[in-house]
């Protein structure tokens, strides 16, 4: 440790370091960790972590420290008397972090008796860290130095334990590490978690890797020296070196390419470079050198020098066709960029002194700013996660202004997202967009480049209630929802109360069950039924959420499982009944030998009714005189649709039944039957039998069916009166 400090810190912070490790060491006295090591190895692991990154040396100091307090009883005033105020906040910082991670986990003698509980205090853990890291960037530093090195010991640990912990990581601490850019954390979280969750494939993918090491790296030192020599050529000094592959990115890597239909050899970057030189100038010298040299491959060059990414990331990406057809990926940057690459945060304390690139690490630190305004305005901890998982953790779109300033957004972001993200009554007052200079739908989904312009109302127009609603898609941010639940929040008690009550008819309605009041409030957890209403109807809770309690609620009051009605259709067009060589038809059980899941099956073809399945065996079959219609079926994946009885209440006119059914059609719903009954008053009536897999795929389509031109109302039916006249 000592050592290494040495050659960055002044001698009397050297001393200090060595002080603090002999203390920590007498307050470890005796103790051992479960993987059988002396416990002052944890604190000096991730203090030698750190010490590697350069921080200073109030940061060694607390992480040599960040234990005592928690297990040897050492108090904060103790702390602060030896070393100073500012460590004492950095340990107390880590301590209470751990303590959370102690509750969460149950690893402290009594862990959460509920599941709720858990997930109340895993969201109450994650945002005490995510505000402290707001407050001092350094707390959060120790942190992910100390999960490293926890993770590097983890085999130590229950196996249940040890996969709660791995899942943990790949959630919140890898993700974290990317956001602030340091590179060498995450892809060792990423590996060291991925192996405790799926050691199988982590050993598949390590063994494939090592199988073509000698040969990839033989190939690559190959490349790289015939590119040092062009690059001496033209007078341009670097380094060029082979880039190694992480384990678990290469499996994402592989899964992503799957889902395209594509093979392991389309994997553009299992060849890979890194190219190091002094300036960005020569960043740009050696890219025109390496398109001389080789065929680059349109669409795959990224300049994130000019454009950075959110978490300081700056460099040139190519990928080119190299020496014997092989596709060869390459980074170019400079000395200092790969060091913010690597290190992200952590590196700005090497470079910020006499450095004019202060201002830009501030930039770039704005969403720690935006932590502590969410944590102001959001008084609930479940929201603030949400917004932080979504808004801080996410994968990032950058888009344009009119005026050509780049606009960061989270991926799927809508024209919505990007009027608040603005400012906030841009968003208020949007009522269309223009993408590209032509006119979208204020659902259309951002991609890189995209420049976007937000046309706004004249008068006091505010955010539509069905932004709100996420079957609707038109807000996928969670500070843009954030900021239309605020508006909806501002607006007069009675007519959110008025919304509310609407609302809640329209669900009861379409759940075709009676509710007491006090049950209502008792599944929402309300104890004013005002107060339920007007949460409602301001989109502080969301109808689908309503639903679901609703939809619970209907299910526990003795009415599972829930059958189908007599006058409908006894069979569901999809029945997990595979077709062997001709795909799905319309199958039905035989009656005369009843055939359940786990039988040997055979098929019959009907003249008029699809396929009737029967028991290998049954006589039916022994005795038929057309064995040509005798097929075989397999019991596929079953997939458990429920027939569902819809009315509707319109105004008539020409193609409304067409639009009906191109809704239907969308959401891959099947229509059994539509019956309708005209009036006298220019509406119409239609009562459609569906089937659907559940209660989602019914809100959502009943959301679709809403907003069909002319429709009046749209409710489910449980009545068994048939209908007049058949459509």
């Amino acid at each position: 440790m000592i050592d290494r400090v040495s050659g960055y810190l002044p001698l009397d912070s050297t001393e200090l370091i060595g002080q603090a490790y002999t203390f920590a060491e007498q307050c470890h006295q005796g103790q051992m960790r479960l993987s059988g090591e002396p416990y002052i190895a944890h604190p000096l692991e991730t203090a030698l972590f750190l010490a590697d990154l350069h921080l200073d040396d109030h940061t060694i100091i607390a992480a040599l420290l960040h234990d005592v307090v928690e297990d040897c009883g050492v108090t904060l005033k103790e702390l602060e008397s030896r070393f100073g105020p500012e460590v004492t906040l950095l340990v107390d910082g880590v301590t209470k972090l751990t303590r959370m991670d102690l509750r969460m986990q149950g690893t402290g003698g009594v862990g959460p008796d509920f599941p709720e509980e858990q997930d109340h205090l895993y969201a109450e853990s994650l945002r005490k860290m995510l505000v402290a890291m707001a407050e001092d960037i350094r707390v959060v530093l120790i942190k992910l130095a100390d999960r490293l090195h926890n993770m590097q010991t983890l085999d130590a640990l229950p196996e249940d334990k040890r996969r709660r912990i791995a899942q943990e990581t790949l959630d919140i601490y890898s993700p974290l590490a990317h956001r602030l850019g340091i590179w060498e954390i995450k892809w060792r979280l990423d590996d060291l978690a991925f192996r405790h969750l799926n050691e199988e494939r982590y050993r598949e993918i390590s063994k494939m890797l090592a199988t073509k090491r000698v040969e990839r790296e033989e190939y690559v030192e190959k490349v790289a020296s015939r590119l040092r020599d062009e690059m001496k050529q033209f007078n341009v000094a670097g380094e060029v070196v082979g880039r190694p592959k992480g384990i678990y990115s290469t499996h994402l890597k592989i899964e992503r390419y799957a889902a395209e239909g594509k093979e392991l050899s389309d994997i553009y970057d299992l060849y890979a470079l890194r190219v190091l030189v002094d300036t960005k100038e020569d960043c740009y010298k050696t890219l025109g050198v390496i398109h001389q040299l080789w065929h680059p491959i349109p669409g795959q060059f990224d300049d994130y020098i000019a454009n950075p990414k959110e978490n300081m990331y700056q460099a040139l990406h190519s990928t080119v066709i190299c020496d014997g057809g092989n596709p060869l990926e390459i980074q170019i940057k400079t000395y200092e960029l790969h060091q913010i690459a690597e290190y992200g945060v952590a590196a700005h304390w090497r470079y910020k002194e006499g450095k004019s690139g202060d201002l830009r690490f501030e930039e770039k630190m704005t969403w720690l700013r935006q932590l502590l305004e969410w944590q102001r305005e959001m008084a609930g901890t479940d929201e603030f996660i949400e917004s932080v998982k979504q808004d801080i953790f996410h994968d990032q779109v950058f888009v344009y202004t009119p005026k050509g300033e780049i606009v960061e957004l989270t991926s799927g972001s809508t024209p919505i997202d990007f009027g608040y993200k603005i400012h906030t009554d841009l968003g208020h007052k949007c009522i269309g967009a223009k993408v590209n200079g032509r006119l979208v739908s204020l659902d259309t989904e951002l991609q890189h480049g995209d420049t976007v312009e937000i046309l706004t109302s004249k008068g006091d127009r505010g955010p539509s209630l069905d932004w709100l609603n996420p079957n609707r898609g038109y807000v996928r941010s969670a500070s843009a929802r954030q900021k239309v639940r605020q508006w909806f929040r501002r607006q007069a008690r009675g007519s959110n109360i008025q919304r509310g009550r609407e609302l809640l008819r329209r669900e009861l309605r379409r759940i075709s069950h009676q509710i007491e009041d006090a049950e209502i409030l008792t599944l929402c957890k309300y104890d004013n039924m005002d107060e339920f209403l007007a949460n409602l109807g301001s989109g502080n809770i969301t109808e689908s959420q309503v639903a679901h309690r609703l939809a619970q609620a209907g299910r526990d009051a003795a009415e599972v499982p829930v059958l189908p009605k007599p006058n409908l259709p006894l069979s569901s067009p999809s029945s997990g009944i595979k077709v062997l060589g001709v795909g799905d038809l319309l199958i039905r059980m035989a009656h005369c030998c009843n055939p359940i899941p786990g039988d040997q099956i055979m098929g019959f073809v009907t003249r008029t009714r699809g396929v009737t399945v029967h028991k290998q065996g049954c006589r039916s079959l022994d005795n038929e005189d057309e064995p040509d219609r005798i097929v075989k079926v397999d019991w596929g994946e079953t997939t458990e649709l429920y027939p569902v009885r819809v009315r509707m209440t319109a105004y008539d006119r020409v193609g409304l039944l067409r639009d009906v059914t191109v809704q239907v059609s969308e959401e891959h719903v099947n229509i059994a039957s539509v019956i309708t009954q005209e009036h006298s008053d220019g509406t119409v009536t239609m009562e459609l039998t569906m089937h659907t897999n559940g209660l989602d795929q019914l809100g959502k389509l009943f959301a679709k069916l809403e907003g069909v031109r002319g429709v009046i109302s749209v409710t489910r039916d449980r009545s068994n009166t048939p209908a007049a006249t058949p459509g």
